[in-house]
């Protein structure tokens, strides 16, 4: 088996006995636990993803270990797994990454491939950590999402064009929609602000032209910028 563990051959050579079971639990709940410590570098999470992060290679290990060499098990787990749905909050494109690692984990240690798990985790790791220190990817400038209610005798194209050109960088029209019984519309801009935050100008400029109507202006979530 230490020689399993130096290469990267699988120390599963026949059966599952005990001891083996343990070494691949063991290194997949210490590699899922780095895995939630690392996908929490710079990035909010609840505490149970986190937790689930943690736990799921374990599962997946033990599941692959339950249907290594029986196909018959292999499609009725496959069938189990499809009828799973998430009903927690949709994660952004980070977290689905982290989860796809957690599952690479679970299914190398699963199938005894320890040192590969390891090894993958500490590649995987280490461009995270560098590319998030990095800021890699990372938008330039401000990123807003500008809600704008106007009457329904505006004409809404083109209408803040000129106020665009200049307080933002850019600003593009996603998503009109009537609203109050149709007396009214509802525009939804993303705009990209020249500064970190709202001018006042900006909104009291916008407030004169929609009549004082409503106006939202915010950050934009993350997966709805992907």
């Amino acid at each position: 088996m230490l020689n399993s563990l130096i290469s990267f051959s699988s120390i599963i050579e026949t059966s599952i006995d005990f001891r083996t079971y343990l070494i691949c639990t063991a290194v997949s709940l210490i590699l899922g636990i780095l895995t939630a410590v690392i996908t929490m570098f710079k990035n909010r999470c609840s505490q149970s993803f986190a937790v689930t992060l943690a736990i799921l290679p374990a599962a997946v290990q033990t599941v692959i270990m339950l249907v290594n060499g029986n196909i018959g098990a292999g499609v009725a787990v496959a069938g189990a797994f499809s009828l799973v749905r998430f009903r927690s909050a949709p994660g952004n494109a980070r977290e689905i990454g982290a989860i796809f690692s957690a599952m690479a984990i679970g299914l190398a240690t699963g199938m005894g491939y320890v040192t590969l798990a390891v090894v993958f985790f500490a590649v995987t790791a280490a461009f995270t950590l560098i590319l998030s220190a990095l800021n890699f990817g990372e938008t330039k400038g401000s990123l807003r999402s500008l809600k704008v209610t106007i009457p329904e005798n505006l004409d809404y194209d083109g209408i803040f064009d000129d106020l665009f050109a200049k307080y933002t960088a850019k600003a593009e029209l996603d998503r009109v929609k009537t609203t109050n019984m149709g007396t009214m519309f509802e525009l939804d801009y993303s705009i990209e602000l020249k500064s970190e935050e709202v001018p006042k100008e900006f909104l009291d400029e916008i407030r004169v032209r929609n009549g004082n109507l409503n106006i939202t202006c915010g950050r934009r979530a993350e997966k709805e910028a992907l």
